[in-house]
């Protein structure tokens, strides 16, 4: 974390995350506050804040930390101070993006499988609360990672660049820490997601054959079933964002098992052949890139969205060529 990689790899990939992140990630934040894709404004809420988290991820930690890192590795961003905030920033703001998905998935829990909590739970003020909390819980349990951190260098009395303290590995205290941290994110929220997504698609396969039974017996098999056709959709919605999630943080998880089975260390050195720099940035890579998956996963299983978004790309198109003739 103390030093941004370089090389082809990373000089192509993060510039590219960035051109795909921050227009896929802006339009949801316009296209849905206009209430056109069917959606209620409790799940709006989550969604927008979703794809706020996910903009100031590639804002922060692609573009001033990976990216700056790479084009510009010596300006006051690498002064160690600064680093130390950065990297406390972006930890908050990754948490934040997590955890929200955690609460968007629980609502849709609460909203399909527990009608009678629904009309108290899903509600636009609910939705608010939870989202505050969210995000304030995670930018109070990241303020500790600040003092994780020492100068790698000290040149003319100015401290660059941030090195893991060897404390950190040895202290009860610290490993504790980030135990908990680790466990918080991303180990619980696998947990959390993969549980929730399996009582509400299990809720959701136990009434789709209850209903199949009633129309096969008053109707017939014949006849096609709208709603079981949503269902559907649900289901595909839910598997594709917590099937994302797991496979693009399996790496974060198997990096922290590593180094606290294994009594490794995560990658501090200058090496970046080491099987520990591979893991770690490997693992790094693909938890960035679930900062740009949301949006696509809305235009592929939303069909009011993807008509929102035609009509958004659609209308400058259409000044300009008024604006020619």
């Amino acid at each position: 974390m103390h030093v941004s990689p370089t090389g082809p790899v990373f000089a192509i990939y993060y510039p590219a995350l960035a051109a795909v992140g921050i227009p896929a990630n802006l339009a949801v934040t316009v296209i849905l506050p206009r209430g056109r894709c069917g959606l209620s404004t409790c799940i709006t809420y989550y969604l927008i804040s979703m794809a706020v988290t996910d903009l100031l991820v590639i804002i922060t930690v692609v573009i001033l930390n990976r990216i700056a890192g790479i084009y510009f590795p010596l300006t006051f961003l690498s002064i160690t101070p600064i680093c130390r905030l950065r990297i406390a920033l972006n930890l908050a703001i990754i948490d934040c993006s997590v955890w929200l998905t955690v609460a968007f998935t629980f609502d849709r829990f609460m909203a399909i499988c527990c009608q009678k909590l629904n009309i108290k739970y899903c509600t636009e003020k609910t939705a608010a609360r939870v989202i505050a909390m969210v995000c304030t819980l995670n930018c109070l349990k990241n303020v500790f990672m600040y003092f994780v951190y020492e100068p790698l260098y000290i040149i003319s009395n100015v401290p660059w660049f941030c090195s893991i303290k060897l404390i950190f590995y040895t202290s009860p205290a610290w490993a504790a820490y980030d135990w908990i941290h680790r466990i918080l994110t991303p180990c619980l929220p696998f947990i959390l997601i993969l549980l929730l997504n399996a009582l509400t698609v299990r809720h959701i396969l136990a009434a789709s054959r209850v209903r199949r039974r009633l129309r096969a017996h008053n109707n017939g098999d014949s006849q096609s079933d709208p709603e079981m056709e949503s269902r559907r959709k649900s289901i595909v919605l839910l598997f594709t964002i917590s099937g994302s999630f797991i496979l693009l943080y399996l790496l974060i998880v198997i990096n922290f098992l590593h180094v606290r089975i294994a009594k490794s260390s995560y990658f501090s050195g200058s090496n970046f052949t080491e099987a520990n720099f591979i893991l770690d940035q490997s693992g790094y890579m693909l938890q960035l890139l679930s900062s740009c998956v949301n949006p696509f996963i809305y235009a592929g299983t939303q069909r009011k969205f993807r008509e929102e978004l035609k009509n958004g790309v659609k209308y400058p198109l259409s000044l300009i060529v008024k604006l020619f003739k």
